[in-house]
């Protein structure tokens, strides 16, 4: 399975731009302000400057920018945030209007999937490219509305479906309950910070 963020690789690269960014602010600073600046100083600036730019990259909000900037040059795995309306097909043939909300950052993804009847939480989400193929693995808790019946685990191996304007989520889930199903979901917004709870 391949991630789609190479934390190694990552890393890497925030620790490129740290250098270069650093040996760029100590120079400027002992050029304008410090003559007298020796290595103690400049190892003070680069912890400094290097502690900013991980923190940058952290943020979700200038994540998200990077992460449609390089886009646009590469094709990458997708920005999932936002809110996702569908329906959920159970082995009877019943089909059950789901709303969703995903919220992604560099190093996490988390699905949240909501029905009148049921509501569910991510333990695991992992978005790869397999083969060429983007996909979403999602194991998630179901807790039922009704407090009589019990929570329950389940899984799906979602394919990543693009198309000109939108993104759509589909396939298979199984729970632990022995359950089988369909998931079908279509982005509708980008905004992740929405509430989509029936209840």
């Amino acid at each position: 399975m391949f991630r789609i963020i190479n934390l190694g690789l990552v890393l890497k690269i925030v620790v490129f731009i740290s250098i270069v960014f650093t040996v760029f602010v100590y120079s400027s600073i002992k050029e304008h302000f410090f003559p007298d600046w020796g290595l103690v100083k400049l190892l003070t600036v680069s912890s400094l400057v290097s502690m900013i730019v991980l923190y940058i990259f952290l943020i979700p909000s200038c994540a998200r920018k990077i992460w449609g900037l390089v886009q646009k040059i590469k094709n990458i795995y997708p920005d999932l945030n936002g809110v996702w309306v569908g329906h959920v097909i159970i082995e009877s043939g019943v089909e059950i209007n789901v709303r969703a909300i995903i919220r992604q950052n560099l190093l996490l993804t988390e699905l949240d999937m909501h029905g009148e009847t049921v509501k569910s939480i991510t333990l695991e989400s992992t978005p790869t490219i397999e083969q060429g193929q983007k996909k979403l693995y999602y194991v998630y808790r179901s807790t039922p509305k009704d407090p009589s019946r019990q929570p329950y685990d389940g899984s799906t191996l979602l394919d990543v479906i693009e198309n000109e304007n939108s993104l759509k989520l589909s396939g298979k889930y199984y729970t632990d309950r022995g359950t089988v199903g369909r998931i079908s979901l279509k982005q509708v917004s980008k905004n992740s910070q929405t509430d989509v709870s029936y209840y």
